[in-house]
């Protein structure tokens, strides 16, 4: 048989070309791919946003974009397997061919390349039913391979669990915070899901089938639950009371993403696709992967063992990608000198205290997320609601770690533009507001001690964003004083514990 993996002999390793590196999925295959012995190249528009990655180094780093055929056949040199990890939650009358369009670029340039296979990951759907846009897209682009003279392995999955994963978070956030929820019907249709792990496996090991294969997949966990009752055996793997779900003979698919973007950290442009897509079921229609690729050992991981397993990378501080960290690019923040002939707006506030650096830095990168901004939670709280609410960010999103960072990483409403480890952050906002803003945070040795330096920065756009500036002010002048004690505060405190920690007395 053709395209198959045989156990009984070693893996062959190939040279692979990843894109979608600074998303969820193809931020974890990049490592995985690397301990399998496969030499791994990796596509991104903006290398700063992968700068903070542990498997940097063991990689080739690639600038360009999808759009761009000469460079991406350039790029697929001497690369035997392409994994096509791209896929926009943006929207728009051109969403649809841009994608299409992109995925021919892409299969132009690997058939002009000589590259074996293309591996795509795509969406669980039933067949003869109108599909939402983002799911006939996805079905579009899968179909532009296999049309293509280059052999293709799709895979189509449906709701994937794992730590930081959008479709686990909007679960987990729903389940959490309504022990009654009243909801559309479609809660009541049948879904497969597939615990993070298990895509991997499946992607990975398609690098290594031998022969031809051009074909789709279907990969799921083999339990069909309804929506509603993934969210009851949630509840059930984390000791929540039971969940009481009502279906409404509503579909209501815009209203339900509006619900969902306000009670979860998904942003609106994510949740309205992510629940059109539950409108029919999802579930596999055929197991034919498992004659081609062994199940992983052990066996396919069960939703409430997927469940767990996220649960606990997210308690023991071992997220290694989230959804959130694949942003959208923006320009940097402008070096001072730059801001010549601009208008810009600054706040900016000083604290000395008797405390070393290496502590307010501690404070610094573990900001936001649970620990909050040390300075009047509600004000935070309610601009964060207002983001919500006009379709922006809010503070839902957290942060992967509780105290560590990386560029490229989000931090509730901003996203890490610069980190100076040990000396100065800059995240960038991606809340809505008429203007462009930055906040840093920076320490320095000042005597004995450390001096606390924060940065505002507002470029304003147009009258709007001037105005904007003026209605924030009177807020600024009382978060932004207290935000500089209190950090400054916070890492006495931390300095005064691990003191304390040091002199106490050791147990005989």
């Amino acid at each position: 048989m053709t395209g198959t993996i045989d156990p009984s002999q070693p893996t062959e390793t190939r040279t692979v070309l990843v894109t979608g590196a600074t998303g969820y999925i193809g931020g974890r295959l990049v490592p995985r791919l690397l301990e399998a012995g496969h030499t791994v190249k990796v596509l991104v528009r903006t290398p700063a946003k992968i700068a903070g990655v542990p498997w940097l180094d063991e990689v080739e780093v690639v600038q360009s974009s999808l759009d761009d055929g000469g460079a991406l056949r350039a790029a697929l040199g001497g690369v035997d397997v392409l994994y096509y990890l791209v896929h926009s939650m943006a929207a728009g009358a051109d969403f649809e061919p841009k994608e299409k369009a992109m995925a021919e670029t892409a299969a132009h340039a690997a058939a002009e390349a000589g590259v074996s296979r293309i591996v795509y990951l795509g969406g669980l759907h039933p067949s003869n039913v109108e599909l939402s846009t983002h799911m006939r897209s996805r079905e579009a682009v899968g179909k532009v391979f296999l049309d293509s003279p280059v052999d293709a392995v799709v895979f189509q999955a449906g709701v994937v669990i794992g730590s930081g994963s959008a479709s686990f978070e909007m679960i987990r956030h729903l389940s959490d915070a309504l022990p009654l929820m009243p909801a559309p019907s479609w809660v009541r249709n049948r879904i497969e899901a597939i615990a993070v792990r298990d895509v991997l496996y499946y992607l990975v090991a398609a690098a290594s089938l031998q022969g031809t294969t051009n074909r789709t997949f279907d990969i799921g966990c083999r339990q069909v639950l309804s929506y509603a009752g993934m969210m009851k055996e949630y509840a059930a793997e984390t000791g929540l009371p039971h969940r009481v779900v009502l279906a409404l003979p509503i579909p209501a698919p815009k209203l339900a993403g509006m619900w969902v973007a306000l009670t979860t950290p998904i942003p609106l442009s994510m949740s309205l696709p992510l629940v059109q897509s539950l409108q029919h079921d999802a579930v596999s229609r055929e197991h034919d992967i498992d004659s081609f690729i062994p199940v992983p050992e052990g066996g396919l991981t069960p939703y409430r063992r997927a469940v767990a397993l996220a649960l606990g990378k997210e308690r023991d501080g071992q997220v290694e990608t989230t959804w959130a960290n694949a942003g959208a690019d923006a320009d940097p923040l402008p070096s001072d000198p730059d801001w010549a002939g601009h208008t810009v707006f600054v706040d900016e506030r000083t604290f000395h205290g008797d405390v070393d650096p290496a502590h307010v830095w501690t404070i610094i990168e573990g900001i936001g997320g649970r620990n909050g901004w040390y300075s009047l939670p509600l004000a935070w709280q309610v601009r964060g609601w207002l983001d919500k609410l006009t379709g922006g960010a809010g503070l839902l999103r957290g942060r992967r770690h509780p105290g560590n960072l990386a560029s490229g990483e989000v931090v509730d409403w901003w996203r890490v533009e610069r980190i100076d480890r040990g000396k100065m952050l800059r995240l960038r906002a991606e809340m809505r507001a008429p203007g462009r803003a930055w906040l840093e945070l920076s320490v320095e040795p000042d005597g004995a001690g450390s001096r606390y330096r924060q940065r505002a920065i507002f470029f304003p756009k147009g009258l709007s964003g001037r105005l904007y500036w003026l209605a924030v002010l009177p807020f600024h002048s009382l978060i932004f004083p207290a935000m500089s004690r209190n950090i400054t505060a916070a890492a006495q405190k931390l300095a005064s514990a691990e003191a304390g920690s040091r002199n106490a007395p050791r147990s005989p």
